[in-house]
């Protein structure tokens, strides 16, 4: 297998035109073990399509290659951060990986109504 970072993958998907911020964490895949989940926020303007999902995952291919290419996109209309702007990748965990009851203290967080956005969206 592949030991990949982070901040490979996000690069890559914010150097397309359309994407504005991305963050990804790791989730548990029944075949390669770990998956990619990416969390992306669109240029102000851009509407979500599975065109601009497949252009996004192909940019990641192009850049890094296949095996790092994100498994699922999540649309995000912001990501949870401190109020220092830190993301806060504890609570994109829980969100990829479904644990909703344990999320944490969210009282830290800026805007802490984007975790709700981001749970409500989790299937689109």
């Amino acid at each position: 297998g592949h030991r990949i970072g982070t901040a490979e993958v996000e690069s890559a998907l914010v150097s397309h035109p359309q994407c504005a911020e991305a963050a990804v964490v790791g989730v548990e895949h029944e075949v390669k073990g770990q998956g990619i989940y990416a969390f992306v926020t669109l240029v102000e303007g851009v509407p979500y399509s599975e065109e601009l999902r497949k252009s996004l995952v192909l940019a990641v291919r192009k850049q890094i290659g296949a095996f790092a290419a994100p498994d699922k996109i999540h649309w995000a209309p912001g990501l949870p951060k401190t109020r220092s702007g830190k993301i806060m990748r504890r609570i994109l965990r829980k969100i990829a990986s479904r644990q909703l009851d344990e999320l944490g203290d969210t009282s830290t967080l800026a805007d802490p109504g984007v975790v709700d956005q981001l749970i409500a969206l989790a299937d689109c």
